[in-house]
């Protein structure tokens, strides 16, 4: 992971010969900085038990003159202030912030980051920076605290785990403003551990009431989906140009949308080959089958067919 060494220097590092305070690199016996931390150090943090190594990132500067970095603020010392960060998010465009940005206000959030994405992006650039924020104040000595309106928006399952490992290795508490975990909470590997289960869960649950308030709507006779863009007056249309001939995307082209929000537009090729589709099926399950072909007299031309002699005369030019 990425914030390892975050949580790898949470801890002061065992070895004698090393020695690191916490908050720093490890060093090597000639006073430079390690490439990785020493075994002893990353095996104190349990995610890390089973790791083989775990490398000094870039912004440690392996290989230069060792210098001890700012310690991190103990438990036991008294903070220097109290900051309160907030992180609102919607999952889409069309969602608004607007009732979290009022919560947050609400209760005295001055610096806020903001973003609408989905839960299912692996990368929140806003989140980023609010957590990124949130270390730099806390390691200067400031307890920080990430006021969201409601866990949810921090995410679900896995990734909301994985979060709040991140805020428990940086001392960052949370601070939810509504919903079941309404209150401060130190981010424990208990606490989010049951609600990363839970949100999973609610996640599945309301997928498989959504899929079973589908199949009742459709026993009912119901149509799912967004609202329908073709009429009757579009079928005949449609029906009068695929006689002529024209393909689905030059009857498209020819076809309008006259209700709903895509009035004035015109209707997919996809839109109307499901159309013609449909009201073929319909004409074939109304067909029957068992009805006798039309019959004409002996030696009679149905209608609309040439005769055999009225073929060969126009073949030979007479």
């Amino acid at each position: 992971m990425s914030d390892d060494f975050l949580r790898v220097e949470a801890h002061a590092c065992p070895m004698s010969s090393c020695a690191a305070p916490a908050g720093s690199p490890c060093r090597t016996g000639k006073g430079k900085v390690a490439v990785q931390y020493h075994t002893a150090r990353f095996r104190l943090v349990p995610a890390l038990a089973k790791a083989l190594s775990v490398a000094t990132p870039a912004l440690r500067k392996p290989g230069t003159v060792w210098v001890e970095l700012p310690r991190p603020a103990s438990a036991a010392a008294e903070p220097a202030g109290h900051a309160r960060i907030g992180y609102a998010r919607a999952s889409t465009a069309r969602q608004s912030l607007n009732t979290q940005l009022d919560s947050l206000k609400a209760a005295g959030v001055t610096k806020v980051f903001a973003e609408k994405i989905s839960t299912r992006a692996t990368s929140r650039p806003e989140l980023e920076r609010a957590v990124a924020l949130a270390r730099d104040m806390r390691a200067s000595g400031i307890a920080v605290t990430l006021v969201v309106h409601e866990h949810k928006r921090l995410g679900r399952g896995i990734e909301l785990a994985a979060l709040a490992e991140q805020l428990k290795a940086s001392d960052i508490s949370l601070e939810f403003l509504s919903g079941e975990l309404q209150g401060t909470h130190d981010p424990s590997g208990i606490v989010f551990t049951v609600l990363a289960a839970l949100s999973g869960m609610e996640r599945e649950y309301i997928r498989e009431r959504t899929l079973e308030g589908h199949e009742s709507a459709r026993t009912r006779g119901k149509t799912i989906g967004g609202a329908a863009v073709t009429d009757e007056a579009m079928l005949s249309m449609a029906l009068h140009l695929r006689e002529q001939g024209m393909s689905l995307r030059d009857i498209a082209a020819r076809l309008v949308i006259i209700k709903g929000k895509k009035k004035g537009q015109h209707p997919s090729p996809a839109t109307v080959l499901r159309l013609l589709r449909e009201h073929d099926d319909k004409a074939a399950a109304t067909a029957k089958p068992d009805d006798p072909p039309a019959s004409f007299p002996p030696h009679a031309t149905p209608p609309g067919t040439a005769s055999i002699e009225e073929i060969h005369a126009d073949t030979i030019g007479i």
